[in-house]
């Protein structure tokens, strides 16, 4: 076999406007059982007189689109390739990053300093480059356990926080001893992050037994869930569906003593709804009940987030005050929130 070293191996960045190379590259890596995202940030390929041998791509913290020719495996060719992601990384000031792989190339991963999180067999498995990094979460997650007969759970978004999100928690509240809510983390909504939380954290202050976390990198993310925030259906959502579960099942389930989820019922979100449906099919299994809730509703339309956005979007201000929590109206009429109303109005 030709060494690496032999090889006339050319590098070069894959810019998505050249549409001839970004076609000769989704065709190569659907010959090996991938397709290209096109929400990646930064694409990198190694060619051999012409031919592409290797590919990898970016997208925020997660290293994707990861394939070799298999004339060229066995040569270097994906460590080199990994060398390139992670020193661009690094560039751009990321030094935590995560790796999805087929379970079969796990071994790979392994040997060059990454560490698995969680699989789906024979699917896909999931690795970081941290030895410490969902032990480090886990142990921020373990400072907050409160003893309780029901100990509940809620994963929200809050796209801003609406008295739809408020009824829910309120409800779980009702129903619990302690209500752990986790707010996802991932900066891919309108609203920032940030102020999701704090929309949460303001508007569920009342509720003595409910204790706020963040998601972090491993409930709902790039990581664990990329499709999420795509909101279309297609074959990559139930695997990553399994995946965020497994994750959910593996440590935070067993660090909270969790054994109750809540979970708001989803008649538009196809995404939304694969997810429950799921949660619905393994969570008992593991000794955690899934409570599925009736969305509230006023004038006969559901309340959401979405439908909050859209009266934004129509300047309808004033309508949105019904939907929302006092403290979320209050952040939407102020100074802060003027940039993102500009934003969801497209000015």
């Amino acid at each position: 076999m030709v060494s690496i070293e032999w090889l006339d191996l050319k590098e070069e960045n894959i810019s998505k406007n050249d549409m001839q190379k970004l076609q000769e590259l989704k065709t190569f890596l659907s010959k090996q059982g991938l397709r290209f995202d096109n929400t990646v940030e930064y694409t990198v390929a190694f060619y051999v007189e012409d031919k592409i041998i290797g590919t990898g791509s970016i997208e925020g913290k997660v290293l994707k689109c990861i394939a070799v020719d298999d004339e060229y495996k066995g040569m270097g060719i994906t460590n080199k390739i990994l060398t390139t992601l992670i020193n661009e990384q690094y560039n751009r000031g990321r030094y935590h990053f995560f790796i999805f792989t087929k379970p079969e190339n796990s071994y790979i991963f392994k040997d060059l300093g990454f560490y698995e999180i969680a699989q789906v067999p024979q699917k896909v498995a999931l690795f970081e480059n941290d030895s410490k990094g969902i032990g480090k979460f886990v142990e921020k997650l373990s400072k907050k356990k409160v003893e309780g007969k029901v100990v509940s759970s809620i994963v929200v978004n809050c796209n801003p926080f609406t008295l739809g999100h408020k009824y829910l928690i309120e409800k779980a509240s009702r129903e619990s001893d302690v209500l752990h809510v986790f707010v996802v983390s991932e900066d891919k909504s309108v609203f920032p992050s940030e102020i999701r939380y704090r929309l949460v954290e303001e508007g569920t202050k009342h509720l003595k037994n409910v204790v706020l976390h963040k998601g972090e990198d491993y409930i709902i993310s790039s990581a664990t869930f990329p499709s999420y925030f795509l909101k279309k259906q297609d074959e990559a959502v139930k695997l990553h569906t399994l995946l965020d579960i497994e994750i959910f099942i593996k440590y935070i389930v067993p660090t909270l003593a969790i054994n109750r989820r809540y979970v708001g019922e989803e008649p538009l979100c196809e995404v939304t709804k694969v997810y429950n449906g799921t949660m619905k099919e393994l969570l008992p299994k593991s000794g955690v009940e899934v409570f599925e809730v009736p969305r509230i509703s006023i004038e006969e339309d559901a309340v959401s987030a979405s439908r909050v956005r859209g009266l934004i979007k129509e300047d309808k201000l004033s309508e949105v005050k019904d939907l929302v929590p006092e403290t979320t109206y209050n952040f939407l009429v102020s100074e802060e929130a003027e940039e993102i109303i500009k934003k969801i109005k497209g000015i």
